[in-house]
């Protein structure tokens, strides 16, 4: 999924989200290391705000790392831009907030034998009681972002070699 993203294609992996779902780069820094680390997830935008779930719950390393460092960066298909990250699990409006961003998920929720379509209110808490819902607010823009299509120049010298390929081959 990274390399998709690095490769230019972060707005064709969105292009059908009732199947594959809605996804974004998040970029946050590790809790130990300080490095940075890149990680897609499912999303969807209520009021502007970013709304993710860490769906294994606490135990997620990029949960865990956003409580540490709350500051992200966030590749998503119109832009780049940096926000601040904050666990909402206790809204007293997680549960449609949550069934939301499962919503947008596409076939993961499924996947993992949650229908957020058919579930009541209280079904999906009961399945989703661990889950940690995380909004990340926008706060600036990126012109210059590091990372979605820096490696979009491998296309036209992979076109170069089929050609070649195909001009060598047909001689």
């Amino acid at each position: 999924m990274l390399l998709m993203w690095r490769l230019g294609l972060g707005k064709w992996i969105n292009i059908s989200p009732q199947v594959g779902g809605r996804i974004l780069v998040l970029i946050h820094t590790g809790r130990k290391t300080s490095f940075r680390r890149l990680t897609p997830l499912n999303y969807a935008v209520i009021n502007g705000d970013f709304y993710c779930t860490a769906g294994f719950g606490e135990q997620a390393d990029w949960y865990r790392n956003l409580l540490a460092d709350p500051r992200v960066e966030v590749w998503e298909p119109h832009g780049c831009w940096v926000g601040l990250a904050e666990d909402v699990s206790d809204s007293p409006q997680r549960i449609p907030l949550l069934r939301q961003v499962l919503i947008a998920s596409g076939f993961a929720a499924r996947l993992f034998g949650i229908n957020p379509h058919k579930l009541s209110d209280e079904e999906l808490h009961q399945l989703t009681d661990y889950y940690r819902l995380v909004r990340i607010r926008p706060v600036q823009s990126l012109r210059e972002p590091k990372g979605p299509g820096d490696l979009v120049w491998v296309w036209p010298i992979a076109a170069l070699i089929v050609l070649i390929l195909c001009i060598r081959h047909r001689r």
